[in-house]
């Protein structure tokens, strides 16, 4: 995670604004799919989330702003696991905020595998 830190912003982590709250609150729809571990989670709300939420910091099309580019080339080095746990935690001293209380373990994951595997422009 050392390379992650280093091409982020050293501002300090916004708490959950609630701008967060709002969007990752719409997570949590009734139409829901499966991740690979067969917990329920909703594509379309959490692609939203990404494009949105994540897109403030990352860039509304993943390619870098504050934070850095989400693109599957710049997270080809990272497993699902690590993506997974920096979206739960966030990483200190950077500006990338833990969602552990706005997601679950599924949701960020969800979100992992799809970073990984997903163009932007594919999001649901």
């Amino acid at each position: 995670m050392g390379a992650w830190a280093a091409d982020t912003s050293a501002t300090p982590a916004p708490s959950a604004s609630a701008t967060h709250k709002t969007s990752a609150s719409s997570i949590h729809k009734t139409s829901a799919a499966t991740d690979t571990n067969g917990a329920a989670v909703d594509p379309e709300a959490l692609g939203n989330l990404l494009l949105q939420d994540c897109g403030s910091c990352h860039g509304m099309t993943l390619k870098g702003g504050l934070g850095p580019a989400l693109t599957q080339e710049r997270l080809a080095v990272y497993d699902v696991d690590t993506l997974t746990t920096i979206i739960l935690e966030g990483l200190p001293g950077t500006a990338m905020p833990p969602w552990r209380d706005l997601l679950s373990a599924e949701e960020a994951r969800w979100i992992a595998e799809t970073l990984k595997h997903t163009d932007a422009q594919e999001l649901p």
